[in-house]
C-alpha cells in the first residue's frame, strides 16, 4: 500500500506577551469560540491528564465543518501536538503542533505547523486547516496575538450572563421553540428580520437584523449547533453587533423530577477602545442579568444580553405550557 503524501505548512507570529500566557490561550480550547474567529464550538469529549479528545465545529470558507481532534499537552515544553481523527483507519487525518518559544524581554513566538494529506481521493470532511486559505490561518494567529498582548486586562472586557426559568410543561416543546429560530422575529420586538440556512440538520446559519435601544438597526450573523438529545443549542455570532467583537453562548432545556429548567448562558467580548475594529477578534444575544461583568460598556451589554435572554426563555415557557391541555374530570 503506497504511503500517503502530505502537504506541510508552517505559520508563526511574534507576540509581545509571556510565553506562558500564549501557551495558556492555545491550551484552553474550550474557550476558543469566544476568542478565535473561525471556531464555532468545542465539545470536550475527554480532558483527562495531558491527552485530550475534542470535537470542534468551525467555519471554513463560510461553511461549517466539524471533526474530532486528539491533543497531547506538554506544558513544560510549551508544545501541543494534535491529530485529527477520521472515520476509517486507512484515512490519514491532519496532524500538527502548536509551539510557543520564549523570546527576550518577555515576548514569545507562536508557531503552528501542520501536515495535510495531499490525496484528492479522500472522502471524509476536510477540517478548517485543510480548507482555509493562507489569510485565514494568519487571521487565526492574529486573534491569538491580539488576545495575548491584552491578557492583563482581558477579563475586564468579558461580559457573562446566565438566566434560568422554571417551566411546567414538556421539555420537548420548550426545546422546539428554541430550535425553530426562524419563528422568533414575529415574537421578539428587537429581532426585525432573520434568514435561516440549515443544509445539514442541526447546523444552522442565521443572518438577522437587531434593533438597538437607540433606534439603529445592526445586522449580525451567527452559527448554531443543535443537540436535540441533550436538550442543548450552542451558538456563536461570527459577525456580532457593533458594541462587541465576539459573542457566544448556549440554550439548554434541563428536565428533572418536578419540571423543567430553561437556561441561557451568554458571553461577550467588549470592543476595546485601543484597537481598530478590523484588527480585533470576532465573538451573542441575552429582568437584570444574574451575572454580568466587564469594563466600559459592560453594564449596558450585560443588561441587553440578560433582557433578550429572559424574553426568549419566557416565550419558550409560554409555548410549552400553552400546548398542555389539562382535562378536568367531571364530578
Amino acid at each position: 500500500m503506497p504511503e500517503t503524501a502530505f502537504h506541510h505548512t508552517s505559520h508563526r507570529v511574534d507576540i509581545a506577551a509571556p510565553a506562558g500566557v500564549v501557551y495558556g490561550l492555545v491550551a484552553d480550547a474550550v474557550r476558543w469560540p469566544l476568542f478565535l474567529t473561525p471556531t464555532v464550538h468545542v465539545e470536550a469529549l475527554d480532558l483527562e491528564g495531558a491527552d485530550q479528545r475534542l470535537r470542534i465545529w468551525a467555519l471554513a470558507c463560510d461553511d461549517v465543518t466539524s471533526w474530532v481532534t486528539r491533543r497531547t499537552l506538554d506544558p513544560a515544553a510549551r508544545r501541543i501536538d494534535f491529530r485529527q481523527e477520521v472515520p476509517g483507519p486507512s484515512e490519514p487525518g491532519v496532524t500538527g503542533s502548536w509551539v510557543v518559544e520564549e523570546l527576550p524581554e518577555g515576548s514569545s513566538r507562536l508557531t503552528l505547523r501542520s501536515a495535510l494529506p495531499a490525496s484528492a481521493a479522500r472522502t471524509t470532511p476536510a477540517s478548517w486547516l485543510e480548507r482555509a486559505e493562507h489569510d485565514d490561518l494568519l487571521a487565526l494567529l492574529a486573534d491569538l496575538k491580539h488576545l495575548a498582548e491584552r491578557w492583563a486586562t482581558l477579563d475586564e472586557h468579558i461580559v457573562a450572563v446566565e438566566e434560568t426559568l422554571r417551566v411546567d410543561g414538556p421539555a420537548e416543546l420548550a426545546y422546539d421553540f428554541l430550535y425553530r429560530i426562524e419563528n422568533w422575529p414575529a415574537q421578539l420586538p428587537r429581532l426585525t428580520r432573520l434568514d435561516l440556512v440549515e443544509e445539514t440538520p442541526g447546523i444552522q446559519q442565521v443572518r438577522m437584523d437587531l434593533l438597538a435601544d437607540d433606534g439603529r438597526t445592526h445586522t449580525a450573523r451567527g452559527v448554531r449547533v443543535c443537540f436535540p438529545h441533550g436538550g442543548r443549542i450552542v451558538y456563536k455570532l461570527v459577525e456580532p453587533p457593533a458594541s462587541t467583537v465576539a459573542q457566544a453562548g448556549e440554550w439548554s432545556v434541563e428536565p428533572d423530577a418536578s419540571g423543567v429548567t430553561l437556561r441561557g448562558r451568554h458571553q461577550a467580548v467588549l470592543r476595546c477602545p485601543d484597537a481598530p475594529s478590523d484588527t480585533e477578534p470576532r465573538t451573542a444575544p441575552g429582568t437584570e442579568p444574574r451575572t454580568a461583568s466587564g469594563g466600559s460598556g459592560g453594564p449596558e451589554v450585560g443588561r441587553m444580553l440578560g433582557r433578550d435572554s429572559a424574553v426568549v426563555l419566557g416565550l419558550a415557557r409560554r409555548y410549552a405550557q400553552s400546548a398542555v391541555r389539562v382535562i378536568t374530570p367531571k364530578p
